[in-house]
């Protein structure tokens, strides 16, 4: 009986320890996220007030003191955007943009399909010269591609605008990384069973690399949505712009409305937040699966 009186009371204080270090623990995983809920709230107040303000008469905008919430909503900046601004073309040209760079997304698949699992000569010394334009910032390679599709006289055309576009060093070496993981036993399996390189491409290759498909997708359709500096420069007819070139006009030749300017952020920035918002798991999941392969 004594040695077991013994071994309690030693045992309490551990039991004590334990206990105080999970509260100590909590109290800082409270601490922390309180913390950041906090910064998170600060950094997005610009952003909120951006939206309330697109829905607020631009007499309300300019008052002093301004008010956070719109005391009357109203979509007449919105109507403006689509019926006087032109933001209707804007927009079907930014959508024909991420379209074809899905496009473009299917052949970088395609690109990292070939180095992943083909044995070519030359193979190696292609994927790294691949690696290498990674390291040339676009803006040195936009006057060349400039010159060569005006030699091709799509200058001021949506082929223009879309083609330099559509392969990309970065998504090639993602999908090489990621697809040369797969077992080559399940491809020659396929082909054994009579499937066509095309097929086991599109049917066992593609199904598998869901993740990093997602991954690309959600940037691709960031790119493209946000495409500003090529469409400026290779486009002269206004019909071509896309949405972030016609909200720089926005801003020049109505740089004092700035209720219709919020609206015009608030229509080119919503999406993306929304996009982000709903797939950054996959985003985090994608990168951590590509290094990790």
């Amino acid at each position: 009986m004594g040695n077991l009186e013994m071994n309690s009371i030693k045992a309490k204080p551990k039991v004590n320890a334990s206990v105080k270090a999970r509260k100590t623990a909590s109290l800082q995983q409270w601490t922390t996220g309180i913390i950041l809920a906090l910064g998170g709230f600060l950094v997005s107040i610009p952003f909120i007030w951006m939206i309330l303000s697109a829905f607020k008469p631009e007499m309300e905008v300019m008052q002093i003191p301004p008010t956070f919430i719109p005391n009357e909503f109203t979509l007449e900046n919105f109507t403006n955007l689509f019926e006087n601004m032109n933001f209707t073309v804007y927009l079907r040209n930014t959508i024909i943009v991420v379209l074809c760079s899905f496009v473009g997304l299917f052949l970088n698949a395609m690109a990292g399909y070939a180095f992943a699992k083909y044995q070519f000569k030359g193979r190696e010394k292609l994927f790294y010269l691949v690696l290498a334009t990674m390291m040339i910032p676009g803006q040195v390679t936009m006057i060349p591609v400039y010159l060569i599709l005006n030699q091709l006289h799509l200058t001021n055309t949506m082929a223009g605008i879309v083609l330099p576009g559509l392969v990309g060093a970065f998504s090639i070496f993602l999908f090489r990384q990621f697809m040369s993981t797969i077992p080559d036993e399940l491809l020659e399996a396929a082909r054994l069973d009579g499937a066509s390189e095309f097929r086991v491409f599109a049917q066992i290759i593609l199904p598998i690399s869901k993740p990093i498909l997602a991954v690309q997708g959600i940037l691709t359709f960031i790119a493209g949505w946000n495409s500003f500096l090529w469409p400026l420069i290779i486009a002269n007819d206004e019909k071509l712009y896309t949405l972030s070139v016609g909200l720089s006009l926005l801003k020049g030749q109505y740089g004092g409305n700035f209720a219709l300017q919020m609206a015009g952020s608030t229509f080119m920035v919503v999406p993306i937040v929304i996009i982000f918002m709903l797939f950054q798991k996959h985003i985090i999941e994608g990168y951590t699966i590509s290094g990790m392969k």
